[in-house]
C-alpha cells in the first residue's frame, strides 16, 4: 500500500502527463473537424495550460520545502526565484495568448479551449486514480 504523499505525488505527476495527452488528442481533433489553425491554436493554449501547471506546481513545491527547512523561524523566506515564477506566469499567459490571438490569426476559441487541458487533464488523472484506488480495496 502506498501513502498518501506517494499517492499524491504521483497524481500530481499524472496531472502532467494527461494534461498533454489531452491537450494533443483535442488538437488532433480541432484540426481533422475545424483546420489547422484551430488545431494549432489548441495546442498553443494546451502547452500554455501544461507550461503553467508546472511553473505553479514548483512554485508550491519550493514555498514547502523552504517552509519545512525552516520549521521554527519566524519568518519563513522563499527565495525570490520563487516568486518571479509564481507571478511571472500570469504575464506570460497573457502575453502568449495577446500575441497568439493578434499575431497568428488563431481562433480565440480553440486557443481559449486549449488553456482548459489542464482542467481535462486534472480530472483524468482523479478518476484513474479513483478507480485505482477502488480496485486495491
Amino acid at each position: 500500500m502506498t501513502s498518501p504523499e506517494d499517492a499524491s505525488s504521483v497524481l500530481v505527476r499524472d496531472v502532467e502527463y494527461w494534461t498533454v495527452a489531452l491537450g494533443g488528442a483535442g488538437a488532433l481533433v480541432a484540426w481533422a473537424r475545424w483546420g489547422w489553425r484551430a488545431g494549432a491554436g489548441l495546442a498553443a493554449g494546451a502547452f500554455l495550460s501544461w507550461l503553467n501547471y508546472r511553473w505553479l506546481k514548483q512554485g508550491v513545491i519550493s514555498i514547502t520545502s523552504a517552509a519545512t527547512e525552516q520549521a521554527g523561524a519566524e519568518n519563513v523566506r522563499a527565495p525570490k526565484g520563487v516568486y518571479l515564477k509564481f507571478f511571472g506566469r500570469f504575464v506570460l499567459l497573457v502575453a502568449a495568448v495577446y500575441v497568439i490571438l493578434s499575431r497568428f490569426g488563431w481562433p480565440a476559441a480553440a486557443v481559449l479551449g486549449g488553456l482548459f487541458a489542464v482542467i481535462a487533464g486534472t480530472l483524468a488523472a482523479m478518476i484513474v486514480h479513483l478507480l485505482r484506488s477502488l480496485r486495491q480495496a
